[in-house]
């Protein structure tokens, strides 16, 4: 029996990874209110559009916030067309694999939360601080995804700047030189238009930047997120129907304890001297994840 179109919905999003999980979302909520926009237009009622844009994009607004705080997690879902979400979704996909690889999935999700609450904050607080927005921060919204992206690109960047990235034309570049890229297009571009939404961009970059400084000094402030999406994403999960049986662990003996222990120090000895010689980025990605899983335990 061939299961139905919603079954494999359902599953892509139960079973896929992080990183298809949120492209997949952004894309869907982009068609689904596509086709809601086509509808008002047959309809002849494009200001219910925009009044659904402004339901669901962050209020400048304080008092509007207050009134719709969902705002702070749907705004950062929403993108205004094709363009838009295009590029956002190319640079989750790329920053994404890095992350993924690198600093394992069970951040990302984290990550993409936190950093479009940082990009909405950033927003917010400087529409009601600098006086150039005065005039229009009771009408102004901020949509997209950009900080949250912004947030997991730049975290990446920050763990492994030297990286280097193969881009077309251009050829190999280091990810901080990049990143830096984005951050300063975001500061120069304020005063040329679309101002909230370069200052969402920068307060994103800024998470992402702060999160990996933390995350070295064994401090990870994502992860009661992760967990708490993970869990949700458990109750939705179908139950398993067969019954498992499990048996205790048998205790290890302290000579095998203190055998696995000299075993994993003396492999991290080696990935240590090979980053003496021969720099961090000649490591392989299965050793820079024994790497930080040793920087995690101290």
């Amino acid at each position: 029996m061939q299961p139905s179109l919603l079954s494999e919905i359902r599953n892509f999003f139960l079973k896929g990874s992080t990183l298809s999980r949120l492209i997949g979302l952004n894309i869907a909520v982009f068609v689904i209110i596509g086709l809601i926009r086509v509808l008002l237009f047959l309809m002849n009622a494009p200001s219910a559009y925009d009044g659904l844009i402004n339901w669901l994009g962050v209020p400048a607004n304080t008092s509007t916030l207050l009134a719709r705080p969902w705002t702070l997690f749907s705004y950062m879902f929403l993108h205004f067309d094709l363009f838009h979400i295009f590029f956002n979704m190319l640079v989750l996909y790329v920053g994404g694999r890095l992350f993924r690889d690198f600093l394992g999935e069970e951040r990302m999700t984290g990550t993409y939360i936190l950093g479009g609450l940082a990009g909405a904050v950033f927003f917010i607080v400087s529409y009601n601080v600098f006086p150039v927005f005065s005039e229009i921060k009771s009408i102004s919204v901020a949509i997209g995804a950009s900080a949250s992206v912004l947030a997991i690109f730049i975290a990446i960047a920050t763990y492994m700047p030297n990286y280097q990235l193969p881009l077309i034309i251009l050829g190999r570049i280091r990810l901080k030189y990049i990143a830096v890229f984005f951050v300063v297009i975001d500061l120069i571009s304020i005063d040329k238009g679309n101002s909230g939404g370069h200052l969402a961009h920068l307060g994103g970059a800024l998470y992402g930047f702060l999160y990996i400084m933390l995350l070295k000094q064994g401090k990870d402030p994502g992860k009661f997120v992760s967990t708490w999406v993970r869990a949700l994403t458990g109750v939705f999960k179908p139950k398993p129907r067969m019954k498992v049986h499990y048996t205790a662990k048998k205790p290890v003996s302290d000579e095998e304890y203190n055998r696995q222990r000299a075993s994993n120090q003396k492999e991290l000895d080696k990935i240590l001297d090979k980053i003496s010689k021969h720099g961090y980025q000649s490591l392989t990605s299965r050793e820079k994840e024994i790497l930080f899983k040793f920087s995690d335990k101290e």
